[in-house]
Formats: structure tokens, sequence, C-alpha cells
């Protein structure tokens, strides 16, 4: 181990050689992916942790710092190099609610252990597979085993990209804004191919997760995973041209200003992983399962918790729709199309009351479907009024209510309205998802944050929104306008990190109840049956109305009672963040290719699927649009051959989408 330690210390000298004959530099080490293609480099200098990344010997993350400030010690300054030690890691898991159902992971462990001017140690242990790092810190407790417990302060890890590098981020707004100040939910407007050096729109810096394109040498994804109630969710500040991007807390105003903007720890204890995922195309940014490698199972699931689709009546009908008989023909909708699930929303309480909601149950259940239902998630810590509110917020409501939902035979809970990244609400979160767990109920988050490894840390988390959702082409035509370019976006970034309940399968052509009123949809049906693939959720809304029953044509009626949900493998084909995707998913024995087209103009590609490679596949697909106003292309099913070398071209018209099964 000496020697190995001594050669990683040679050649992290030589690696940090351009460094000036002035600067005070100390080994700490060097690790590769085991590929070789992906090197991480960590060492002190000048009394700062420092690290790099290179992929292919191109600069991914310049020299950036590492450490943190906590009320008791100073991890930024005075810092020098004691130990370092590496290992092999290996795991092999399965899930049922992820990208892929068996993973296996290969990465190779570095632990670098640094002290301050005062003797007090850190661990930075750094984890690198073939495409992404994940790096954390850990604090320990001192020599008369005290202090027992820390506040970190603050986190000075930065992310200092290459010059020309453009970015694809959605900015953090401020506490307690926007609808009954209900606000941040993760909720505001990407920006696409933007210079770092732009401004956030609300000066709060950026929600993770955070997508780069390094020029012409690559993609670069910077998120977190591995938050509990033992952390604070974080973000990244805006750009600083000395110092980069660096890691932000919470703001103090969140959660109606109850709970401290930075996290207590306690020791010995660790952060949670920073993740920077890398590759020359966006394929590995697509295809991660760092958000799920590097963390654990915090309990056992109860039961077996079962995917599938639900019929969601609020999205169009809305409000109004919270009556008995209106959630009687959700309920017949998704037993007549084999779905799963009917989601009750808001004000279920005051409009049909628990006696008939048991009731409701209970006839959902005659039909092979299940109730999920809808909770404010309140609570003191915003003005939405929509009830069930204080149900979810402490401990004994939540025994209560829970108790209730299993003795209806309810399989599961959407909770709405959360607004924060603090400590106290990740607590809330967990504490949701705990009890839900013990009385065998589901869990969607809404209006909310982004799930940071949840689905394997919390075996009944099913998705969150986070993000501009389906609910907003109803509120907006903008939104309609725009579905495009969110859509094609979420793969790349949001998605990529983490099960999305974006909303549904939008089959009205128009936003309401008659389908001849309401903003006016502009993507094909073929682009909204192809969003149940290219997006990735376990219980997925597919969000029919009664009334699409009669006025579907049979082929789109009949894909949509066989979509899936649970996927065995998934593979990036081809694409650019808001201007196209097309993803490829296993279920079973059989492959899925989607592909959206986000732009108003025809795209022809050739694909390669060597998976569907010398045989005919069923091929949805669009013919152009009619040149009438508000007119979108129409969907048809032909069959396509796939030449013996997997290629296949195809023509997604404006707004359009394509489908392949094989």
């Amino acid at each position: 181990m000496k020697v190995r330690i001594l050669l990683a210390a040679l050649m992290l000298l030589a690696a940090v050689s351009h460094a000036s004959a002035q600067a005070s530099v100390t080994a700490g080490g060097r690790v590769t992916s085991p590929d070789e293609r992906l090197s991480v480099v960590l060492f002190a200098k000048d009394g700062k942790m420092k690290y790099s990344v290179t992929y292919d010997e191109q600069p991914v993350v310049l020299e950036s710092e590492m450490g943190l400030v906590a009320n008791i010690c100073d991890f930024s300054n005075g810092m020098s190099w004691i130990k370092t030690d590496f290992d092999k890691v290996t795991k092999d898991y399965t899930m049922a609610q992820a990208k892929a159902s068996r993973i296996h992971y290969e990465a190779n462990r570095m632990d670098v252990d640094f002290e301050n001017a005062s003797k007090q140690r850190i661990t930075v242990t750094l984890l690198v597979s073939n495409n992404d790092v994940a790096f954390r810190y850990s604090l320990y407790r001192g020599k008369n085993d005290n202090p027992k417990c820390a506040v970190i302060e603050r986190e000075v890890t930065s992310f200092r990209f290459p010059d020309g590098s453009t970015t694809f981020l959605c900015p953090q707004i401020g506490p307690m804004q926007g609808w009954e100040r209900t606000k941040p939910s993760y909720e505001e407007d990407y920006k696409a191919d933007r210079p770092m050096t732009e401004r956030s729109q609300f000066g709060l810096g950026y929600t993770f997760p955070c997508l780069f394109r390094l020029g012409d040498s690559g993609w670069a994804l910077v998120s977190e995973t591995g938050v509990s109630s033992a952390y604070c969710g974080s973000r990244l500040s805006d750009y600083d041209p000395a110092r980069g991007y660096t890691i932000a807390y919470p703001e103090q105003g969140e959660f109606n200003g109850i709970g401290s903007a930075t996290p207590g720890l306690s020791l010995p204890g660790s952060t949670p992983w920073r993740t920077i995922t890398i590759g020359k195309t966006l394929k590995p940014i697509v295809e991660t399962t760092v958000m799920y490698d590097v963390v654990d199972p915090l309990y056992e699931a109860t039961q077996p918790f079962k995917p599938g689709r639900y019929t969601w009546s609020w999205l169009v009908w809305q409000d109004n729709s919270i009556n008995y008989d209106d959630q009687v023909q959700f309920i017949d909708l998704a037993s007549a199309m084999g779905f799963e699930y009917c989601l009750v929303d808001n004000w279920w309480d005051k409009n049909i009351g628990r006696e008939r909601m048991a009731e409701l149950s209970r006839y959902a259940q005659s039909k092979g479907v299940r109730l999920m239902l809808w909770y404010n998630s309140n609570g003191y810590w915003n003005d939405a009024p929509q009830t069930p509110r204080d149900c979810m917020s402490t401990s004994y409501a939540r025994e209560r209510e829970m108790r209730w939902l299993k003795s209806i035979g309810a399989a599961g809970i959407k909770v709405d309205f959360f607004g924060s990244d603090k400590q106290e609400t990740m607590r809330l979160y967990e504490d949701i998802l705990s009890d839900a767990n013990r009385y065998g109920l589901q869990v969607v988050f809404h209006g909310c944050t982004i799930p940071r490894g949840w689905e394997r840390m919390y075996p009944n988390y099913v998705a969150s929104e986070a993000a501009l959702a389906s609910e907003n082409l109803m509120f907006s035509q903008r939104h309609c306008d725009m579905e495009g370019f969110e859509l094609t976006m979420h793969p790349f970034s949001r998605n990529a990190m983490g099960t999305f309940d974006w909303g549904g399968v939008v089959m009205n052509r128009r936003m309401g109840r008659d389908n001849n009123s309401g903003n006016y949809r502009r993507s094909s049906d073929t682009f909204e049956m192809a969003t149940g693939i290219v997006l990735q959720t376990a219980v997925n809304c597919v969000a029919m109305q009664p009334n699409n029953l009669g006025e579907l044509p049979q082929f789109e009626l009949d894909f949509l009672r066989a979509l899936p949900t649970t996927w065995d493998e998934t593979r990036f084909i081809d694409g650019f963040p808001t201007r196209y995707a097309v993803l490829a998913r296993c279920h079973g024995n059989d492959w899925y290719v989607a592909g959206l087209n986000g732009t108003d103009q025809p795209l022809t590609l050739t694909l390669d699927l060597p998976m569907m490679a010398g045989t005919t596949v069923q091929y949805y697909t669009d013919r152009p649009a009619a040149k009438t106003p508000n007119a979108i292309p129409e969907a048809e099913l032909r069959q396509l051959k796939v030449d013996k070398k997997g290629r296949a071209k195809v023509t997604i018209q404006p707004m359009g989408g394509i489908i392949l099964v094989k």
C-alpha cells in the first residue's frame, strides 16, 4: 500500500506541475475510472484543497476548490495532506422504478485525508466509474470524543468549466414567491445554450441538475444524491469568473423561515454526494445511474409496490371534477384502458367526503382499479388553500390518515406544495415516505424538490414533479407552444437524475372538458404517446379524458393500453437538449424506440438501432400537418424495415413524434 501511495503522489505532482514555482503543492492522489478515460486529481495547494477532472486527457473541471466551513472547524484554509487510500468498488443491485432494472456498478475509490491548522481531520471520498465522479466529505469527533455534532455553515466546493462552455440551466427562485407563496418548486423556465457569464434570472443561481456543454469536447451534468433528513438540498451559485460555480444552500426565508438554512451533521458523519457525469456525447448523461450507485436503501419495503398507469381528471376538468360522479367516469376510463390507478385530486375531503371516498374506493377496486389521493403538505409553510391540509405535517396526523387510507384500500398518495430544500423539509419528505411505507402506500411529490437517489433510498417512493409540467398546458397557451422545448430538455437533465411525474400523456387536442375549447395543443398524438417512453416514471399518468375513448383511433388506444412503465434497459439514440430526443427502452423482450421533435421544422434522422437490426417493426409516425390554423400532424401506424446493420431512416414532423416497437 505504501508503494501505491508513493506512486500516486508522484503521478499527482506530475499532474500539477503546471502550478507556479511559488505555489505550495502537497500530495493527495489521482484516481481514474476502470476504463482509464476519466481522471480526478486531488491535492492541497497553498493551504486549500483543490481538484481537477479530465476525460480523454481533455479538461472537464479546471482546478477548483474543495472543502467546507463548520461551526467547529474550518476546512477551507490551512489544509495539508495526511494520507491516501485506494480501493475498488463493485455493486450489483436491482430496481423496479428506475431507468434500468439490473445495474452493475464498478468504480475506483480514493479516500484522501487532510487536516487543518488545528489538526482537525476531514476525508474526501471519491468514487470514479467510467463516466461518473461522485465525492463527499466525512467529518469526525475530536480527541476527547467531542464535539459530537456540527453545523455546516458553507461549502466551498466549486466547479470551473473550460472557457466557452455553455449552459442548460433552470434558475432558482426566491422563497415564498409565486402562487400562494408556494415557491421555490423547481418550476422555472430553462435557458438553453447560454454563456456561463449570463446571470441567473433571479440572482440565486440554479437548481440541480445542471447541464454544461463543453464546447466540442463533450458534456457534463452536475448534481447531488444521497440527501436525506441528515442534510439539506443544495444548488449551484451564479457563475464567478474566478471560482466558477459553487455549492449554495437554501435561502433562510424558505419554508416560511422555519428551520435553519444550514445543515446539521451528527459526528462522525458524511455529506451527500456531489456528482459529475461526463461524456463525449449525451449518451452517458441520459443513461447514468450514479444517483443510485452510491446510495443504499434506508429501509425495506413492507410489500411489493406496483408500477402502472393512472387517470387524472384534474389536469383538464380541474377542481369542478372532484365530485363522486366525475371520479366514477375516470375510474371507468382507467378500467376500460386496463390502467392500474386513478388519482383523485384536491378538495376530495370537502366535495366527496370521507365516507363516500371509502365507497368510491370500493367501486374502483370492483373495476380492477385502485385510488391514489392528493394531499396538501401543510403545515405552516405557504398559503395554498387546497384540502386536505394538516394531514401530512405531523406524525400523529399522518398515523391517523395513513391508517384510514390503508383501511379503504388506497394504493398511494400525492403530496403537494413543499417549497424548500432546507433540512427541515427533507426531514418532512423522509417522514412521509417512511410512514407511508408502514401502511403500504406509494408516494408521489408535487410542488417539490428533485429526487436525490430516493428511488433506491426509499422503496415506496414513486416520482416527483420538480419541473414545469403538463398542468401548465391548461394555464397558458405559451406552455402549449413551448411543450416541445420543455419536454426535449428533461431527458438530458431533470429526468436523467430521477423519475419524473410530469403530469401525463395528454390526448385531448384542446385543454377543455369538451375538447373544443381552451388552449390548443401544438404536439401530435404520436408526440404525446412517445413522451410515455422518452420520459420515465414507474407510475405514469396517461392523461386521457373519457371522450378520448370514442375519439382516438383504435391503434392509439391499443398502444396506450399496452404502454409499459418499467424498463430493464435505457439507451440514448440521438438528440440535443430543447430540440429533439430519441431514446430506446427495453421492457422484457420488447424494445421501444421513441422520438420527440420539439422544433417547428421536420427532422430527418438515420437512427442506429442494433437491437432491431434486420427486423420489421411497428412504426408510429405522423403525416405532415394541414396548412390551416392550429393544425397538428396526424398520427398513423405503419411498418418500417430496419436494415441488417440496424439503421433506420425516419422523419419526425414539427412538434411530432415517432415510436418503433419490436
